[in-house]
């Protein structure tokens, strides 16, 4: 019985982390690689200073995004009347917090190398704009697909963040970072040891899932 109530638990945990780390990546990932096209674009006053901001939040400690999420979401916060703090969903905020100016900023350091000789092709078929796009899109896709594992990456290995604004409470926001930390420090080792396996594994199934998903579209496109 006690087995069995250990391995719902971990299971629980399991699901828990993969819940929050794909949320918070596909949010992160709708966010940033339309704003870091969008960047690249458009020529605007102080450009240069939004690049600058960008690239300093890539390197955001994340007790620093967790720390904003949790003032936000305190009682006494803007947004305490929500009831979010030390839930499941204010994690997911603190993650997209730390993953967003990531996928932003290689978006943007991509879009910017890649973009000339694009448009340049682009225009020498008669694409419009929208096609133009579509087109930058797809030859940039195997980027921003990787773009998409780094910040998955980010997600996955997280524990500063979101142990603050989570709390680690059992059976509601433990993760398998945060259960490895509290295990590491009991000196459950093995626990512990077992933890990072799974969570390596899972990474490298859903990263491999990701490029078969990659390779299958191109071998599409060629036979098209």
């Amino acid at each position: 019985m006690f087995e069995l109530l250990l391995d719902r638990e971990l299971l629980g945990i399991i699901g828990r982390t993969l819940q929050m780390t794909l949320a918070s990546t596909f949010i992160a990932f709708c966010i940033g690689v339309p704003f870091g096209f969008l960047l690249e674009r458009i020529v605007f006053p102080g450009k240069k200073l939004v690049v600058a901001i960008n690239r300093t939040l890539m390197a955001m400690p994340p007790v620093v995004a967790g720390l904003i999420v949790y003032i936000m979401l305190r009682r006494q916060g803007p947004f305490g009347e929500w009831g979010m703090l030390f839930s499941l969903e204010a994690m997911i905020i603190a993650q997209v917090l730390l993953i967003t100016p990531i996928i932003c900023g290689m978006t943007h350091t991509s879009a910017t190398k890649n973009a000339p000789q694009i448009r340049a092709f682009a225009y020498t078929m008669g694409a419009n704009k929208l096609q133009t796009q579509w087109l930058m899109i797809r030859e940039l896709s195997n980027e921003i697909f990787f773009f998409a594992v780094a910040g998955f990456g980010r997600a996955m290995s997280e524990v500063g963040a979101i142990m603050m604004v989570g709390g680690n409470i059992r059976f509601h926001t433990r993760t398998m970072t945060t259960a490895i930390a509290l295990d590491a420090r009991r000196g459950h080792f093995d626990e512990a040891l077992m933890l990072g396996a799974i969570l390596m594994i899972i990474a490298f199934l859903i990263q491999m899932t990701g490029s078969f998903l990659m390779r299958r579209e191109a071998r599409v496109d060629e036979n098209f």
